[in-house]
């Protein structure tokens, strides 16, 4: 066997997230039919850097797989990317040691998060961006970003649902820039890993930071808390992208 490692994007909007469920469409499944088509109708299994939940988007997810058969590398990426749906982009295929795991030897991973603060609100935004549709003072976003530096427990940043005990996590960069346009907001996080929903959790927060309805110095307060309830609301899936998996 070969063990192929590949990068993919895809566009979330209509999956119920990367990992294969018994109901609904996910990316995990599109594409082990498609390898399994290849392979002559034997099953391949694939796996994955993580999971995206439904709703979300990928532009760097990184997968591995074990084929049976060495092939040309474009003719391997050519065939996945054409014979899977159009929401699905194979960008790049390699072949890798045996020892290769796309999740669990990850060292860092980026993701961005976009919201659309535009007035109206953009009908070509709304699978891409979350909507804010109130006031925001972004200095005091910016104010607040470089709090989330650092190793922390961020369980005050980690939704309900997860089975990961150990929750801390360190994040090397948080940052926001605003479009030319002024009327979107992208947010992008790069850490050595990420609990359950925690980016959207963080964002949440943020826009309530810059809303006015937290103060600008919260954020520290909230992580000693350790306490979900102490941190905003999760912002909606739509915004946030997987942007890059890496490793050593």
């Amino acid at each position: 066997m070969v063990r192929y490692k590949a990068t993919i994007a895809y566009d979330g909007t209509n999956f119920q997230g990367f990992q294969r469920q018994p109901n609904g469409r996910t990316v995990q499944e599109e594409i082990e039919k498609t390898l399994t088509r290849m392979n002559d109708g034997r099953s391949i299994q694939i796996h994955g850097s993580g999971r995206t939940d439904a709703g979300v988007h990928a532009q760097g997810q990184v997968i591995h797989f074990d084929f049976p058969q060495t092939r040309p590398l474009e003719k391997m990426r050519f065939g996945l990317d054409t014979q899977t749906p159009e929401d699905i982009a194979v960008k790049d295929v390699e072949i890798v040691d045996d020892y290769f795991h796309a999740r669990y030897l990850v060292t860092e991973k980026t993701y961005q998060f976009r919201v659309d603060i535009g007035k109206p609100r953009s009908p070509f935004r709304r699978h891409y961006a979350s909507y804010f549709p109130y006031p925001l003072d972004l200095e005091k976003i910016q104010q607040a970003l470089p709090d989330l530096l650092g190793t922390h427990d961020f369980t005050s940043f980690c939704a309900t649902g997860s089975a990961v005990e150990d929750k801390t996590r360190t994040i090397y960069e948080a940052t926001m820039a605003v479009n030319p346009a002024g009327d979107e907001l992208v947010f992008t996080f790069r850490g050595d890993g990420f609990l359950y929903k925690m980016i959207r959790i963080i964002v949440g927060t943020l826009l309530k930071i810059g809303n006015g309805r937290m103060p600008a110095d919260s954020l520290p307060g909230i992580i000693a808390q350790k306490d979900r309830n102490a941190a905003g609301p999760t912002a909606h899936p739509e915004g946030l992208y997987l942007w890059k998996v890496s490793y050593e």
